[in-house]
């Protein structure tokens, strides 16, 4: 039997928290990338990629991460 199409998602959702307390959340980073031994660090240089290229766009520095986790998991 078939599996039903959009079961299995191409991305994974992250909140964001930077070092000024700030949170963007549902940041998209591709699920392929993640998993085995580096678990969920690899979202992190994907996130800060696409915060570089806002921030060129913007003309404003990129933020620094404080916390990077799964959209609706629980703050540490």
């Amino acid at each position: 039997m078939a599996s039903k199409p959009g079961s299995k998602s191409a991305f994974v959702l992250f909140d964001v928290i930077y070092a000024d307390g700030s949170r963007r959340s549902n940041r998209k980073v591709p699920a392929e990338i993640l998993g085995g031994l580096d678990g969920d660090a690899p979202a992190r240089k994907v996130i800060e990629e696409q915060d570089n290229e806002i921030a060129k766009a913007s003309g404003k520095p990129p933020l620094p991460i404080a916390q990077l986790m799964r959209a609706g998991g629980k703050r540490k």
